[in-house]
């Protein structure tokens, strides 16, 4: 029987190191951080094109993240066979399980190459060569491992017998991220390999492999994907089963305690994107080991990163420093610090500074809003609606609207009223008025919005009726 590959993406990370770009509520994977036009998603999505013979993506997300999802992959034009759900975070071990439930529901002797959205990889040719290699050893278990270019104390590694002549190797051991020292020894020894995070599985050996070890996530994963429910192209697993599971990585459920595992080398560029200093190394960087992404200028600096998402940033004499501007926040940082991020924006979560999780500009299934203004009360949006998109039919306990057209046509609900709105002209909500706003054109429809009211959350909402499924 031919078995088939099936290419699976975890896309649920929130990415906390590379704030203030990437946020909770719009994490790493969905940011262009590579000035390539495309996101790290998206990149992840076009690899499978030099694997023709793969079957269409299975993707696995969080509730929180399947608009963005959806909406970048349908930009890349590559076929997705399905979106699954996690009601919550439970990390790759059961991830990969709910991938494996959906590939055996759809797929004769599927084999799971799993990757992370958040990855960059350059050098596809070699990607292909490892994967084919990987494949054709018809191995239930193996691991794509980074030949090492420095000694990198970022990321963890394996070790591995030298096996000389075949692609496909032995592991000995995992490592933990070492010391310098040790780092550089494993790199002048020559066997040890840096520990990507993309494996190719076979999705009965896993899921049977996983039921040995760790029958609670096993038996959760089956439940919660055997009481899973479609809701509109997305397959929901069920919350409370899923809640049942462990959160543990693959690493520590299944190939740390498995007997038979194997290695298959990658000489190329990759990167996991983990810390702005490896965001780096994805940028030119000029004689003086500069780097500039964005409206930058440096004088008399070295070794100094700049990405610049809004505004012109300049400095003089500046010298292994990290400078990282967005519309509302600037991170400067030592080049040495860069692991130091993440606590960080844990300070600015308990300082309650919505600034840790959510950017000015938030995506919605039917567009985007940004905060333009906020006052004590009073907030000014710019809101953006898609063609044929529309927000929910909803209400406000604490703040009236006033909706003023920029661009595009509107038709808009209040109460019983419906009436199309043109450029220039506008309307008032008044507090507790049920209304909804939609886009009957085929062009962006852009409009300011005031609010005011002695609340202005977003939490402020009751809705009656939703097309995407929200409560």
């Amino acid at each position: 029987m031919l078995t088939t590959l099936v290419p699976v993406l975890l896309a649920g990370g929130s990415g906390t190191r590379l704030w203030p770009t990437s946020r909770k509520s719009f994490p790493k994977q969905f940011v262009d951080l590579t000035e390539s036009g495309e996101s790290l998603l998206q990149s992840s999505l076009k690899r499978s094109q030099v694997i023709p013979e793969a079957a269409p993506w299975i993707i696995v997300t969080s509730d929180d993240y399947r608009f963005l999802v959806a909406q970048q992959a349908s930009e890349t034009e590559i076929k997705i066979g399905s979106i699954l759900l996690e009601p919550l975070a439970r990390n790759t071990a059961p991830a990969i399980a709910l991938a494996a439930f959906e590939a055996l529901e759809n797929h004769h002797c599927p084999k799971l190459l799993v990757q992370t959205a958040d990855h960059h990889i350059q050098n596809l040719g070699a990607f292909r060569k490892a994967v084919t290699e990987a494949f054709a050893s018809e191995l239930p278990f193996v691991l794509f491992g980074v030949k090492p270019t420095r000694p990198e104390t970022g990321y963890g590694y394996i070790e591995c017998e030298p096996g000389e002549g075949s692609s496909v190797h032995i592991v000995k051991t995992f490592k933990e991220k070492p010391d310098l020292i040790t780092a550089e020894r494993y790199l002048d020894a020559g066997n040890f390999l840096w520990n990507s995070g993309m494996f190719m599985l076979d999705a009965n050996a896993y899921l049977q492999t996983l039921h040995q070890f760790e029958p609670t996530i096993f038996n959760a994963c089956r439940s919660a994907y055997k009481n899973s429910s479609s809701d509109l192209n997305f397959k929901r697993v069920d919350a409370a089963s899923f809640s049942d599971s462990p959160a543990i990585s693959i690493d520590y459920a299944v190939l740390e305690r498995i007997k038979c595992l194997y290695v298959v080398p990658y000489h190329g560029d990759w990167s996991d994107v983990g810390t702005w200093d490896s965001a780096v190394s994805l940028t030119d960087q000029d004689i003086d080991g500069n780097a500039i992404q964005g409206d930058g200028i440096l004088l008399d600096s070295q070794n100094t990163f700049i990405r610049a998402e809004s505004r012109l940033v300049t400095g003089i004499g500046l010298e292994n420093l990290f400078v990282v501007e967005t519309r509302d926040a600037v991170l400067i940082a030592d080049r040495t610090k860069t692991q130091s991020v993440k606590e960080l924006v844990d300070s600015l979560t308990l300082k309650r500074r919505t600034e840790a999780t959510d950017h000015q500009k938030v995506y919605r299934p039917w567009g985007t809003y940004e905060t333009l203004v906020l006052g004590d009360r009073f907030r000014v949006k710019q809101i953006v609606v898609n063609p044929k998109a529309k927000l929910s039919l909803q209400k406000h306990n604490h703040r009236a609207e006033h909706w003023i057209v920029v661009s595009g046509t509107a038709e808009v609900q209040v109460n019983d009223v419906t009436k199309i709105l043109s450029e220039d002209q506008s309307v008032y909500i008044p507090i507790g008025s049920k209304h909804r706003l939609a886009n009957p054109g085929d062009l962006p429809l852009i409009l300011i919005e005031v609010q005011s009211g002695d609340y202005l959350g977003e939490d402020d909402i009751v809705r009656f009726d939703d097309a995407y499924g929200r409560r």
